[in-house]
């Protein structure tokens, strides 16, 4: 089955781009190939300098590991974990020493404003802690790309807005690019653009150089 055609677009490294859309229109596939978890039957994915397209499992792997951040609907923390220790876990398998990596996982949850919370283990954590926990995670390589799959459907409006405000900061202060699928439309305010996909196509695109079906 078809999901996504001509899809064809470039995001500015720094930009935040909303993806919106029905439920099966496609986003989460959209963010599986960009971030190389899915490989599409035709076409190329570049990231800054290098085209995932090209890379075996092993390279594609590695390259995720190091320079992709990925944030989803469920956090997905390991519960046996402190949320430091849950942070650290991209940085380890992306080689960084254990001294290193307990030093950005603690930048990182400064950044996601936990720098109180990091011994405590999910469990001890709200919902929106977790979720903020997962971002930290998910930047903890500083990652060129941080993608995000509905990342405030599980969170309150005041969480969701917390959410927001620390996507914002990575993009403006740390020049990260981040693409986030949402159906949360005070999330997807706060976005540069707004991508707009109906089964499988780009019905919209806001700035209007941003895409084309």
């Amino acid at each position: 089955m078809e999901v996504l055609r001509g899809v064809d677009l470039a995001v500015p490294r720094g930009m935040i781009l909303a993806i919106l859309g029905a439920s099966g229109a496609g986003k989460s596939t959209l963010l599986h190939i960009a971030g190389g978890l899915d490989r599409p039957d035709a076409g190329s994915v570049w990231v800054e300098d290098r085209d995932l397209t090209s890379l075996d499992a092993e390279g594609t792997a590695r390259f995720r590991a190091r320079r992709l951040g990925f944030v989803f609907q469920f956090h997905q923390l390991l519960p046996e974990f402190t949320a430091l220790e849950n942070v650290m876990m991209p940085a380890l398998w992306a080689g960084a020493s254990e001294s290193v990596a307990r030093t950005r996982a603690r930048q990182a949850l400064v950044l996601a404003g936990l720098c109180e919370r990091w011994e405590h283990r999910p469990s001890q954590l709200s919902g929106g802690e977790q979720q903020r926990v997962a971002v930290a995670r998910a930047i903890v390589n500083r990652p060129d790309l941080v993608l995000a799959d509905e990342p405030s459907g599980n969170l309150d409006r005041e969480n969701a807005e917390r959410l927001g405000a620390l996507l914002v900061s990575l993009a403006t202060e740390h020049a990260q690019t981040i693409v986030v699928a949402t159906h949360n439309e005070r999330l997807a305010a706060l976005a540069s653009a707004v991508l707009v996909l109906d089964r499988g196509r780009v019905r919209e695109a806001l700035p209007e150089d941003m895409g084309r079906a």
